[in-house]
């Protein structure tokens, strides 16, 4: 499959993939069409999906039961007056049934629009009236659809609501739909193009209301990229990434990208993390590539790793926030295996790739990706220097064209596109620098970078310093003013249980001679703060925002 889209597709270093590496991007690129329907006429019984829940439930599809789900899915939508261009919102946690949908909308041109179930009515509201959704699609519990029942009388462009078992008057049945769908019939005409929108995103903003970011059509192929030569995918993988379908996340590691590789993908559907559960499930499916954010591999290093048979493991992946180098270092002590490390954003595919070719380094999010032109620049705009801290940029195409893979912009929002997007820059607002060998390293984002005493301290280095304390679970790295260094550092951190009666002054001590000495001095916590939970975005991003608010 993937050969229908590159020229050239293996690759030993850098140079080669710089030079070699190029998409096809055929006209109105569909997906759904493209890929899944034709891994389903070429191998009707290859192995998509293996979905776990737990409570024991398993069920494996193929390709072929694929291609069929989602044409009644597609089907069942038009049937109920949803068409191209209409904006549906997917609230489907972790079950099956989004896998379904996601591609049936894909099938006639409409938008598909992920969120959390975490969302309040209030939540539920914004979005609604913000991107005038026309149905909601959800699980099967009571409490969610109790949520987006309270929200409808204030959202009027909402005509459908759908929910995996809907015994409710005003709701569609979806099982029921797709059982009663007439057969689906292909439109003759495309039914889109390949700038039309295919997703939107509300990413979640730590100050206020959350940006609409879309994508166009011809988004997954810049996914090849994270499938194949950062996760190291191919036709016999079994990958598993953690993470909600309401998240960008998925995007990246549960549908575009691994389909297009002809991988399966297993999804283990489930209400609260458990570190030994994710383990017994990675021995007992065999499963062969695993990505997640640094804070599962943080739990899962506290397990005996030993006890487990993680044999079939291939690949270990993270990216979402910084990995912390000892956690690189007890995950490969436990397995064998070098985490491979990326960076990018809910507005992109992968900017910086821990590539095949690249060895690993505990810390770093790998090389840029060649396929946009990246930079880190200084505030003037020029290019930094090697080790010297600068925010990474992509510099767009002097022809006009756009990069695959990079968002079109923020819906209905041109003044916010045009803050991140202008003079020939995209700004990720993301600090890094990169080292004599071309690694870069994350620093922070550019208003979380300290300013204490003549130094610039990013609150990453010294969350991986204070991380590596045994006491330590969580941490937060803030600035407070100062009247005399103008900000000091402070440390918002969470005990291991079995440290939590040892919070005081003897342990704030202990912990901050310890970062002296594995970091620089001046970088150390003058302040340290014990706390039962960290606050977080509902995407689970920490909210330095408001632990600064909270200490003025």
């Amino acid at each position: 499959m993937i050969e229908r889209y590159l020229k050239t597709s293996d690759f030993s270093s850098t140079e080669e993939f710089a030079k070699g590496f190029h998409i096809q991007v055929p006209d109105n690129f569909n997906f759904a069409y493209d890929i899944v329907d034709e891994w389903a006429t070429q191998a009707p019984n290859k192995r998509a999906l293996c979905w776990v829940n737990e409570h024991g439930r398993h069920h494996d599809f193929t390709f072929g039961e694929i291609k069929q789900l989602s044409d009644a899915a597609a089907s069942f939508f038009q049937s109920i007056g949803i068409g191209r261009g209409d904006m549906v919102m997917l609230m489907l946690k972790r079950r099956y049934e989004f896998w379904i949908a996601i591609l049936g909308l894909h099938k006639i041109g409409a938008v598909a629009i992920p969120a959390t179930h975490l969302l309040t009515p209030k939540d539920i509201e914004y979005r609604c009236n913000a991107a005038d959704i026309c149905a909601i699609i959800c699980t099967e519990e009571h409490e969610m659809q109790d949520k987006i029942n309270a929200a409808i009388p204030q959202c009027p462009t909402v005509k459908h609501r759908v929910a995996i078992d809907a015994p409710e008057d005003g709701w569609h049945d979806f099982h029921r739909g797709l059982q009663e769908a007439a057969p689906f019939v292909r439109p003759s005409a495309p039914v889109n193009s390949n700038d039309d929108i295919m997703l939107l995103y509300f990413t979640s903003g730590t100050t206020g209301n959350p940006k609409m970011v879309t994508h166009n059509y011809a988004y997954p192929l810049g996914h090849i990229v994270t499938a194949k030569y950062w996760q190291q995918l191919h036709e016999d993988s079994l990958h598993l990434t953690v993470a909600d379908t309401g998240w960008a996340k998925v995007a990246w590691g549960k549908l575009y990208g691994q389909w297009i590789i002809g991988a399966a993908i297993f999804v283990y559907d489930h209400e609260r993390f458990d570190a030994a559960t994710m383990l017994r499930l990675i021995q007992d499916y065999r499963i062969t590539s695993f990505c997640a954010p640094p804070t599962v591999y943080r739990f899962m290093v506290r397990e005996d790793l030993s006890s487990y048979d993680l044999s079939a493991l291939e690949h270990a992946t993270t990216a979402g926030e910084a990995l912390n180098p000892s956690v690189f270092e007890a995950f490969q002590k436990g397995t064998g295996l070098k985490m491979t490390e990326a960076f990018g954003q809910t507005e992109t595919t992968p900017l910086i790739v821990t590539f095949p070719w690249v060895e690993p380094r505990p810390g770093s999010m790998g090389i840029p990706n060649p396929i946009y032109n990246l930079d880190i620049i200084r505030p003037d705009g020029s290019s930094a220097g090697v080790g010297e801290k600068g925010e990474i940029v992509i510099r767009m195409p002097e022809d006009g064209s756009h990069p695959l893979g990079l968002f079109r912009g923020y819906y209905r929002d041109e003044a916010m596109t045009r803050q991140v997007l202008h003079d020939g820059l995209y700004h990720t607002c993301d600090v890094a620098y990169r080292d004599e060998d071309g690694y870069c390293w994350f620093v922070g984002r550019t208003d979380d970078i300290i300013k204490s005493s003549g130094y610039r301290i990013g609150p990453f280095e010294v969350e991986s310093a204070v991380m590596t304390h045994p006491s330590v679970v969580e941490c937060a790295i803030t600035g407070v003013p100062d009247d005399i260094r103008g900000m000091v550092v402070k440390a918002t951190i969470v005990l291991a249980p079995e440290y939590k009666e040892k919070a005081g002054p003897d342990l704030v001590r202990e912990i901050q001679q310890h970062v002296k000495r594995v970091t620089a001095p001046y970088k150390y916590p003058r302040l340290i703060e014990f706390v039962d939970a960290l606050p977080k975005t509902i995407s689970g991003k920490i909210r330095r925002v408001e632990i600064r608010q909270n200490a003025q």
